[in-house]
């Protein structure tokens, strides 16, 4: 999957779910959420990037009842098909639904091996639970 994954949990917070293969996935986000901080809905092409932010389809909210944002810094080829928040989300959400289901109700924060394991990868890759947050 090529992207970069930010959002939160049920009870964790804000980290990375999907790195788009960037040993540090932290200045990719950065850069193509510049300035989109406060906007609950984005869409921004960036050279060949694509930032898109959309809330949680299926309307989940964190403990504090706030609605779960997901940002995701889509890289090409798949940012060349996306227009717009509508076709991200289109093309994108399926992507990542059913991992996000598995984890973003979890009561303890998330480990890279829990991440690894809700898209199904290779165990044999399983690195480091070392945290990236955004």
């Amino acid at each position: 999957m090529n992207f970069v994954w930010a959002t939160r949990g049920r009870s964790w917070g804000f980290r990375f779910l999907r790195d788009g293969g960037f040993p540090d996935p932290l200045p990719v986000y950065d850069h193509a959420f510049a300035g989109t901080e406060d906007e609950p809905t984005t869409y921004r092409r960036v050279g060949t990037q694509v930032a898109l932010r959309f809330p949680d389809p299926d309307g989940r909210s964190d403990e504090a009842g706030r609605v779960i944002p997901h940002d995701i810094v889509v890289l090409p080829p798949l940012a060349d098909d996306i227009r717009s928040v509508d076709d991200g989300q289109r093309i994108v959400w399926p992507l990542i639904a059913d991992a996000f289901k598995s984890l973003w109700d979890l009561k303890r924060p998330l480990s890279a091996t829990d991440i690894r394991r809700a898209f199904g990868d290779d165990p044999a890759s399983l690195g480091s639970d070392e945290e990236h947050r955004p």
